[in-house]
């Protein structure tokens, strides 16, 4: 049975849950590194040559010579990516999460350390060190018969404010007499109402919708006044607009998701199901005494249909969620029949709203 739905009024939200600021970002930061003092769970290094490069360079540079005919057999040692989301205005000193990834054949990253590894941004310049001790929330054992058990992924880990940042990404966040605000649901009720709350607060012409998404708003260069003037910008209340009509219907697990908006125009709909259920036995049978028989053993399969009364109902012109819910109800239709019968609206034509299959 479908519950009903309690649809909540709109209500005005502030500037700051609908719009982020033009060029106020992150950024992705990659690297590549080794993590050591693992367990006998690291890169098994005849299948992941990369290890066994990676350590020989390493140690080069401190020193250490590995002869060309030796092939060490490293077991504590895993190649690992790690990778970084650099805040919008992260400054040099400051610490960030990194989050480690084996690229080989290691089992369990559980016990190891990153050493120093840069991170480098798509321009290839390096704008964090990370290193430390991992945490790693699976574990996996296995037995000598082939057996194992595994919880998670211990294959990746993360190092909380394991990397320190060395550079500042450049941000042209005061050089521009205007700032721009990108609504982060394009709409375009939604971005008129936001230039008119500006203007209403801040004097007319301030603020001038772009498209359904931008927004551009004057504002002062001096980057004190500019965070000031932002912080008002944010806590402005506006009515966004109405979500348009969708169907959201997740294939896989059945759940259906239908929005206020959804409408339905007149419209007759016969819910029915047909059961079918065959069942297999086997009957034996016996010869009598001295006949010389042989014993048979025959199939008799046994068929039984059940056909429910199959159900009308009529969607009269401009029903609602609510009444599409309750008319499901009454039919006794499961989440699977409700999108079948949302299917065969959509197909006559009936259906005033976006069906999605995801």
């Amino acid at each position: 049975m479908l519950p009903g739905l309690l649809i909540a009024p709109v209500q005005a939200e502030r500037v700051k849950d609908l719009a982020t600021v033009a060029g106020v970002r992150g950024n992705q930061l990659i690297g590549y590194g080794l993590v050591v003092g693992l367990d006998g769970t690291g890169d098994q290094t005849s299948q992941a040559p990369f290890t066994i490069q990676s350590i020989r360079n390493m140690l080069a540079k401190f020193g250490v010579t590995i002869p060309e005919n030796v092939n060490p057999q490293l077991k504590n040692v895993a190649a690992v990516t790690v990778r970084a989301d650099l805040p919008a205005f992260a400054k040099p000193g400051q610490t960030i999460d990194i989050t480690v990834d084996s690229i080989g054949n290691a089992t369990s990253l559980r016990g190891g350390s990153l050493l120093m590894t840069p991170l480098r941004g798509i321009d290839g310049e390096v704008y964090a060190i990370g290193q430390g001790s991992l945490v790693v929330s699976g574990f996996g054992v296995s037995g000598r018969d082939g057996s194992r058990i595994a919880l998670n992924v211990p294959s990746s880990g993360r190092v909380p404010n394991g990397a320190s940042v060395e550079r500042a990404v450049p941000s042209n966040f005061a050089s521009e007499p205007y700032v721009v605000l990108n609504l982060n649901t394009p709409d375009f009720t939604t971005a008129a109402r936001l230039t008119d709350g500006i203007n209403q607060l801040l004097g007319a012409d301030t603020a001038r919708a772009m498209d359904a998404v931008s927004v551009r708003v004057q504002a002062p260069t001096d980057p004190s006044q500019r965070i000031a003037y932002l912080s008002t910008l944010e806590a402005i209340e506006i009515m966004p607009g109405d979500a348009p009509a969708r169907v959201i219907v997740n294939s896989r697990s059945g759940t259906v998701v239908i929005g206020s908006a959804v409408r339905v125009m007149p419209a007759a709909v016969a819910h029915g199901s047909l059961s079918v259920t065959i069942s297999e036995r086997a009957d034996v049978s016996q010869p009598k005494a001295f006949s010389r028989g042989h014993t048979v053993v025959t199939a008799r399969s046994e068929i039984h249909i059940d056909q429910p009364e199959a159900r009308m109902f009529v969607f009269n012109a401009g029903v609602n969620l609510d009444e599409i819910v309750r008319a499901v109800n009454q039919v006794g239709a499961a989440p699977g029949d409700l999108v079948a019968i949302l299917e065969a609206l959509k197909q006559a034509g009936a259906l005033r709203a976006e069906l999605i299959v995801i």
